[in-house]
């Protein structure tokens, strides 16, 4: 991704370390939920991927037993601490959804807080879900130590088990146990050799240098890795080669024949190691840390963000959840929504759920507690609470601004920072300023009454109405689009309307400029199905509008209105099908805007099953919070997880620089290069799979491309199937090569691996801009996005610069390139219209292949460029002479015909001749200069004056004299003035040639009078 800090990135990634004490292990209590009631269990060994752990809680965040009967069964001691604090919940499962509790209770506190910690740290570790090959069997490892566990995974192929398994002198019956210490690591290397044998490694192992000899030497080794491993788009001064020193040491590694290892070769085995090794990751490590730098402001970077966050199923049945908030935060998602509305318990407590459909309701005060539990485990960076506020009863608002305040305490943001006042030209502050904050989106409340008047006729619309007492009523949906809340009021009292209303014109006042609205655009107008069926939000309170600072939600008028507010804190939101339409008829518009405020895009209402749109239509614009139904894990919400499991899981991506730059402009839609970027060319061969199904099936892989619309391309590359072969099929094709990614900075490649019917197997959705270039092996992750342990694929990657067809022949023959641009020049130069041109061209022309100096791809450009232009301005002169001499025949005939006319005409036919013909501005100021001297030295008049006019006849030579003076200084004031804007910075000759003819024509006419 673009805007990574410059020079070598200092790795932060924690390296994956398994503690002593969690290694011997400990004991503790496990207890259920059952049917009726709690109680203890006992369970047979199993085993819990770590890749499926969400979290691991401790103390109040865990769960406890309900029973008392439990209760007292579990607190056996409790000299050993409080009970929660004993406690330990492993929160796992598939999704963000299907989610399993295990709950545990340790004899002491420290076990449980340790084992807590631990677990969280190993399950959110980046190099743990981003596992090298290695470590993807090595995991595996412990599964094999049973011939039935192995027949289980490869139940369709028994006989090449047995066979597998017998040429490695293990048992191969299906009730025989393998001892551990006979299942060594080599034992199981040579398993895994004869279950799934490689011989397109013998082959590549052969093409690097190993035809006449069963070895590679370090020489050799080390360039196999400089030229086909390393990435060409690298600096060679900040990442350079690697050295025979450094290759010897990776041979030492991975060579398991000592002897070999230390003359410095390496094996086909060894060779087979190193790229299964973590230095041959698909992607670099400092790709997956937080490597971007995040000190620009809030509007230059893309945050991961949620749709109707609490919402498990559909949008209009099923279950909301407060897990829900836990889980996505725990993904990295920064942007989370409360949809609020009027609890109608006899508490009074604010409730969340999706207004007028028949989904449940949950706690706002649990709610708040869950995002203070989850809010910065997983990153530090700020999170934005995107509230849709419909509780219309300003006492539950109170309640829910002070739950704000109380359970987020310091995180929260109530003031402005003191160097980002809320003022127009002011950037937001950077995510780097506002780490562990929690910023509030709410509507933001203008008024000009007291205090002390608002608060008056709040309390008196509630102590009349009690519970039914409203600030806003919410606008009826349309017919047929929602189902209505049961037990909604959908009328009120007269008396009530009038305070209403009284209330409203008191506390709100219209802004004098149109384009400053305090309506949401998605709020506002819920009328239509695209825009969901919630009615208008209810007016902000006091309490909850002094939350809102820098998330300020305004009603989207325009993009010129918005550019002439230059209000920074100001943002809007977008139904995805308005933000789609903005984004076609003005998408240069929508990037600038993007640059200085922040823009929300959420589903249409008529995604009432919860899927996604495409988010990449508006990265590609600079939106920042694309927001997506999380609990739908489908290919837009895949793209999303990809696009965010980068710069740490932070949550931030930083944009491209153009998107970023005010002197910058970018049209999302360009398909040519976008200047400051260098456009990538991208190959990818897929040469084999491993372990891709326990079925004996055929497969086949697809291959698609994300990015601008330029680049992208829906299934451009599919492989034929496999024959009944899952474990090792090889593809013998030809590579798919993406010619010209315009954008490499936000393209995506996604390969996904299917049966021969169609099912899914796993897919892997890696960005241009990181992906290395080589043989990699790229492991796959299910639909869920949750890495697979054995199924992966072996492919070959090529990733350079992108060079046109015209520069492409000039890198691979230069000096045939040079001589032909050479004599192509003389050529030109024979037929330009200059004297002695055609020899000298001769006398240039010679051959130079002996001393030809290099040039590099940048002087080849440039005279690319100067050879199109030179031809370009040979044709433009060939046109002009041919005018030049026809407008000149045109103008002297005139002049001729003409030769009794008056000065005046005399002078504008020698303008537009001299204009016309292109002669130099100088020229005419001495022409029209010398004209008006030679009139006054013989004392003649620019103009004759007409012999009747009584004026004329009684003027004497003086009257003549001065009169033709003053005439000719008018022409010194206008020479000058159009000599000084012949020089500016702008020169207009048109505009010269129109404004010098007025000024010649009022001055002459000035002697007629």
């Amino acid at each position: 991704m673009a805007g990574a800090q410059p020079g070598v990135h200092a790795l932060q990634l924690k390296p994956v370390s398994v503690p002593e004490s969690l290694g011997k292990g400990n004991k503790f209590m496990k207890w259920d939920d059952v049917s009726n009631g709690e109680g203890l269990c006992t369970v047979d060994t199993d085993l819990l991927d770590i890749a499926y752990i969400k979290d691991a809680r401790n103390g109040k965040c865990t769960k406890t037993p309900k029973e008392a009967k439990l209760r007292e069964l579990l607190d056996v001691s409790t000299l050993a601490g409080k009970m929660e604090n004993r406690m330990l919940t492993v929160v796992s499962g598939p999704d963000m959804v299907n989610i399993t509790y295990l709950n545990f209770m340790a004899f002491q506190e420290e076990t449980a807080k340790e084992w807590a910690e631990e677990l969280f740290n190993l399950a959110s570790n980046l190099m743990v879900q981003n596992m090298s090959r290695e470590a993807c069997l090595e995991k595996a490892y412990g599964v094999f130590l049973c011939p039935r566990s192995i027949f289980r995974m490869f139940s369709a192929d028994r006989k090449r088990v047995e066979t597998a398994l017998e040429n490695c002198n293990l048992p191969s019956g299906r009730s025989d146990t393998i001892p551990q210490e006979d299942f060594t690591q080599e034992v199981y290397n040579m398993f895994l050799s004869n279950i799934c044998s490689r011989p397109e490694l013998d082959h590549i192992f052969s093409d690097v240098g190993a035809k006449t000899r069963p070895y590679l030497s370090v020489e050799q080794m080390t360039e196999f890795i400089n030229i086909k491993q390393r990435d060409p788009r690298l600096n060679e001064i900040l990442y350079p080669p690697l050295k025979p020193e450094q290759v010897q040491l990776l041979v030492d590694k991975y060579e398991p024949n000592a002897s070999l290892a230390q003359k410095g070769q390496i094996s086909v085995e060894g060779f087979a190691r190193y790229l299964n090794g973590e230095e041959n990751s698909i992607i670099p490590p400092e790709k997956l840390d937080q490597s971007e730098d995040m000190t620009f402001p809030l509007s230059h970077y893309f945050i991961n963000s949620s749709h109707n966050t609490y919402l498990t199923a559909g949008q209009l049945a099923g279950n909301s959840s407060v897990e829900m908030y836990k889980q996505v935060l725990l993904s990295g998602c920064r942007c989370i929504e409360l949809d609020c509305w009027k609890g109608r318990t006899t508490e009074e407590e604010p409730v969340i759920t999706h207004g007028f459909t028949m989904t449940t309701e949950i706690s706002f005060k649990e709610v708040i507690e869950a995002i203070a539990e989850c809010a910065f485990k997983t990153s530090p960076f700020p999170i934005i609470l995107s509230f849709e506020n419909h509780v219309d009863s300003p006492k539950q608002q109170a309640k829910m601004a002070e739950y704000c305040r109380s359970i987020f305490g310091d995180a929260l943001l109530t003031e402005p920072l003191e160097k980002y006042l809320l003022e127009s030209g002011v950037p937001l502050p950077s995510p780097l300023e506002l780490m562990g904050k929690i910023l509030v989106k709410n509507k933001k409340k203008h008024h000009k009454t007291s205090g002390s008047t608002k608060k008056k006729l709040s309390e008196q619309v509630s102590n009349t109405y009690s519970d039914s007492s409203s600030v806003c009523e919410p606008s009826s949906p349309s017919a047929g689009t929602a189902l209505p809340r049961a037990h909604r009021h959908t009328q009120s009292h007269p008396a009530k309307r009038a305070i209403k209303s009284h209330l409203g014109q008191l506390s709100y006042d219209v802004e004098a400029e149109s384009e400053d609205e305090d309506d949401d655009d998605d709020d506002c107008k819920k009328g239509s199905m695209d825009e969901g069926t919630a009615g208008r939000e209810a007016f902000a309170t006091e309490e909850m509008s002094n939350l809102v600072i820098y998330i300020q939600p305004v009603k989207f008028n325009s993009f010129e209105a918005s550019k002439k507010i230059n209000r920074s804190f100001q943002m809007s939101s977008f139904v995805e099908t308005k933000a789609l339409e903005q984004l076609t008829k003005s998408p240069v518009e929508f990037v600038e805007y993007n640059k200085l405020q922040l823009s929300r895009i959420y589903p249409k209402g008529t995604r009432v099953d919860s899927s996604n749109y495409n988010p990449q239509l508006f990265w590609n614009a600079g939106c920042q919070l694309v927001a997506l139904n999380f609990q739908t894990i489908d290919l837009s919400m895949q793209l999303n997880l990809g696009m965010y499991e980068y710069n740490g899981k932070c949550g931030y991506r930083l944009k491209p620089e153009f998107m970023r730059r005010p002197d910058k402009h970018f049209d999302p839609f360009t398909e040519s290069t976008v200047d400051g970027i260098v456009a990538n060319t991208l190959s990818v061969k897929i040469i084999s799979g491993q372990f891709l199904s326990d079925k004996k099936v055929g497969t086949y892989v697809e291959i698609d491309m994300f990015g601008l619309p330029v680049d992208t391309k829906r299934k451009a590359f599919k492989t034929k199937t496999s024959q009944g072969n899952a474990i090792n099929p090889v593809w013998e094709e030809e590579a798919i090569v993406f010619k010209k990614v315009v954008l490499p900075t936000l393209a995506s490649i996604r390969i996904a691996v299917f049966e021969e019917g169609g099912k899914f197997i796993g897919h892997r959705i890696i960005p241009v801009s990181a992906i290395r270039p080589g043989y990699h092996y790229i492991s796959l992750r299910n639909e869920k996005n949750q890495s697979l342990t054995m199924p992966a694929l072996f492919v070959y990657v090529e990733v350079k610069d992108y060079v046109p067809d015209t520069f492409a022949e000039a890198l691979s023959n230069p000096i045939r390139y040079v001589n032909l641009m050479e004599q192509r020049a003389n050529q030109l130069a024979a037929l330009t219209l200059e004297e002695g041109g055609e020899e000298e061209g001769e006398k240039e022309v010679c051959g130079h292949t002996t001393c030809l100096e290099a040039q590099t791809l940048e002087e080849l450009k440039q005279q690319k460029g100067f050879v199109r232009e030179q031809r370009k301005q040979y044709k433009e002169m060939k046109e002009l002479v041919r005018k030049h001499h026809r407008k000149t025949s045109e103008v002297i005939k005139e002049h001729t015909a003409r030769s009794s006319s008056s000065p005046v005409q005399t002078v504008l036919i020698w303008v537009n001749f001299i204009t016309s013909s292109l002669q130099s501005l100088p020229l005419l100021l001495s022409l029209l200069s010398k004209l008006i001297k030679e009139r006054i030295k013989d004392k003649k008049p620019l103009v004759n004056v007409d012999s009747h006019n009584e004026t004329s006849q009684q003027s004497s030579k003086h009257f003549h004299y001065i009169l033709w003076k003053r005439g000719f200084c008018n022409y010194q004031k206008v020479l000058c003035k159009l000599f000084l804007k012949a020089n500016a910075p702008h020169f207009c000759f048109r505009a010269v040639k129109k404004t010098l003819c007025k000024c010649i024509v009022v001055i002459l006419n000035q002697h007629l009078l």
